[in-house]
């Protein structure tokens, strides 16, 4: 306990590094994940296309594809663009599927009746299927963020500062109590991400709670 006192502002700096390693590309690979997950619904020839694809990005060894972004985008090799984007097709790799999946579980009933009232094209889609496909997207969502928070404590192994550089450290020099403090700090940012988005999901559903 005198060492996690002694370096707690240490601690904090790095759950904070791997809090934007971890947070910043769930958001971008929602916000890319929602059109590409409404293609793949909308256009059935695409469906397969767009989810095996994605699908494929999670099959790449994590350290493989930290090492080879450099490579790809042109970048420094502890440039942060790497893990952002490492980490962002990794989400999307969920989420793709995730978003049509949510998009293809509003019940027809439903669109019809929006039709019926007027909600045609993009209105309907912002205004009823995507609403309706919350739920969905937030359990692929909270998957996605639980994954990140994982997959980023890899990154120190080549030299990125964020919680896992207690593993690796605490590895090297045979010292348990850091190893600890690095897997309970990442179980700590892991469940205040789910809490995130389950409070966020059950705030914009409001019709959940009154069907409950």
């Amino acid at each position: 306990m005198t060492w996690v006192a002694d370096h707690i502002g240490d601690i904090f700096w790095y759950a904070g590094q791997h809090t934007l390693l971890a947070g910043i590309p769930l958001i971008i690979g929602l916000i890319i994940a929602l059109p590409l997950g409404w293609v793949a619904r909308r256009y059935s020839k695409l469906y397969g296309f767009l989810i095996a694809g994605s699908g494929l990005l999670y099959t790449i060894p994590s350290l493989a594809l930290f090492i080879l972004m450099p490579l790809i985008l042109g970048t420094r090799i502890l440039d942060t663009l790497n893990v952002y984007v490492a980490m962002t097709l990794y989400t999307l790799a969920l989420l793709v599927r995730t978003v049509a999946d949510g998009l293809g579980a509003v019940p027809d009933s439903t669109r019809q009746a929006a039709v019926a009232m007027g909600f045609t094209g993009m209105r309907r889609l912002l205004k009823v299927d995507l609403p309706l496909a919350v739920p969905v997207i937030a359990a692929g969502l909270r998957v996605a963020a639980v994954s990140n928070v994982s997959i980023v404590s890899v990154a120190s192994l080549v030299g990125f500062p964020q919680l896992g550089y207690y593993l690796t450290d605490g590895y090297q020099r045979s010292f348990p109590t850091e190893i600890i403090v690095g897997i309970v700090a990442c179980v700590l940012l892991a469940l205040i991400f789910d809490t995130v988005i389950r409070a966020g999901a059950w705030a914009i559903t409001p019709w959940q709670r009154v069907a409950r």
